[in-house]
């Protein structure tokens, strides 16, 4: 059913696996319209309680494929990109199930704000966590302006866009955006005994309480995505955008000029 991502489910719970191991599950136009697509399939799933979103291969996910983003034959059109986007963290965020990210290797980017997204963040010791569109000229997306915010208010998440810097999982975990850390090699068995410790508790009522919660910020995560898609489609238009996905393709410092 789906070609970039696989969604399986067991009883109450579900996985939803990032699967473009060789591309280090960087997100396409394609993997991004079925992300949106399976959320939207699992907001109807009354019966699954728990999603686990993980990555196959060595990663989670490097983020947005920039390769695909300056690719002449088949370029990607950034405002149905955005769409594609603001649905998913929308979704995701509103999902009727407790949401825990899986990580190993990398969460960057957009990858990051997926990741955020979630209700738990399970990540290993020597994971790399980079909130990274800075590099690129670009502003996060898919919420990740909100959910960082969320986790560690306005003034650190400004340091930590403006920065762009590559944390290791313990950093994460000492600045409050990781809930579990667990040694190299043990995020996936960690999650998964979370999950089935969620489902000898009460869940009903902690899904319940999620919604409240939730849907009392619906507002605000409208509108941060609704900035995110104008401003970004914007900065891709700007000088700075293109030289900085040069300078990545040709493995060089990019030179800003500040337009």
């Amino acid at each position: 059913m789906y070609q970039t991502i696989e969604l399986s489910k067991d009883e109450r719970i579900a996985t939803l696996t990032l699967n473009r191991p060789n591309s280090m599950n960087a997100m396409d136009d394609v993997m991004m319209k079925e992300l949106a697509d399976a959320f939207e399939e699992l907001k109807s799933e009354q019966e699954i309680q728990v999603l686990l979103i993980k990555g196959a291969g060595r990663t989670f996910s490097a983020g947005g494929d920039i390769k695909k983003m300056i690719d002449p034959e088949s370029p990607m059109d950034m405002g149905e990109v955005m769409q594609h986007i603001t649905r998913l963290a929308k979704t995701l965020y509103m999902l009727p199930q407790i949401t825990i990210a899986v990580i190993h290797g990398s969460a960057a980017g957009l990858g990051f704000s997926l990741a955020l997204g979630c209700d738990i963040l399970v990540a290993e010791e020597d994971s790399k966590l980079a909130m990274n569109f800075i590099g690129i000229g670009l502003v996060p997306d898919g919420g990740g302006h909100f959910f960082l915010k969320e986790r560690i208010g306005t003034t650190n998440a400004k340091k930590m866009i403006w920065g762009g810097e590559v944390i290791d999982g313990k950093t994460a975990k000492a600045a409050g955006l990781v809930d579990e850390l667990v040694p190299n090699g043990q995020a996936a068995m960690a999650a998964n005994l979370l999950a089935n410790g969620f489902l000898e508790s009460p869940i009903s009522a902690m899904i319940a309480s999620k919604r409240i919660l939730h849907e009392s910020k619906r507002a605000e995560l409208e509108q941060v995505l609704q900035l995110e898609s104008e401003s970004q489609v914007a900065m891709r238009n700007t000088a700075d955008h293109l030289e900085g996905i040069r300078a990545f393709v040709e493995k060089r410092q990019p030179v800003f000029i500040g337009n």
